[in-house]
């Protein structure tokens, strides 16, 4: 079976349809059996397109699952945070305010906050945000402790 995109002469309709081959499509053209869907006119020509082939590699090839790519991403974020961002601990309102007023110089920061604190940062238009569980790196343990 071979699909065509055909297209109207006379009333500029594009549409498909199914033939057998190639050979049955010319067969059915000369005999003016291929006809416009919209308008039933005969003067139907084949459209210029690119043939769909499907490979051997593309039959095996099973799509992608979305869990485990979240999960993948979710990784490449844990891992962007703890390198590149400071842990405050509950300090995070006070640091992420000093920043905001100039007190300090500005860094990317994460550590904990209470529901007031964060309530109180949005009301000063402090930019913060909750990190998503599956973004939250394990929290780094204090250098010089042993335990």
């Amino acid at each position: 079976m071979i699909r065509y995109a055909l297209h109207c002469k006379a009333c500029d309709e594009a549409f498909e349809a199914w033939f057998a081959s190639s050979a049955a499509y010319d067969t059915q053209k000369e005999r003016r059996l291929v006809r416009c869907t919209a308008c039933n006119s005969t003067r139907v020509d084949k459209q210029i397109m690119a043939p769909a082939v499907k490979t051997a590699k593309g039959k095996d090839t099973a799509p992608p699952d979305p869990e485990k790519m979240f999960a993948a991403f979710a990784e490449k974020a844990r891992a962007h945070v703890a390198q590149n961002f400071d842990y405050v601990g509950d300090s995070f309102a006070e640091e992420a305010r000093s920043m905001f007023y100039g007190e300090q110089d500005e860094r990317p920061i994460w550590g904990e906050t209470t529901a007031e604190e964060r309530d109180a940062l949005k009301e000063e238009g402090v930019p913060a945000a909750p990190l998503p569980e599956p973004f939250t790196p394990p929290i780094p343990k204090p250098k010089g402790r042993l335990n």
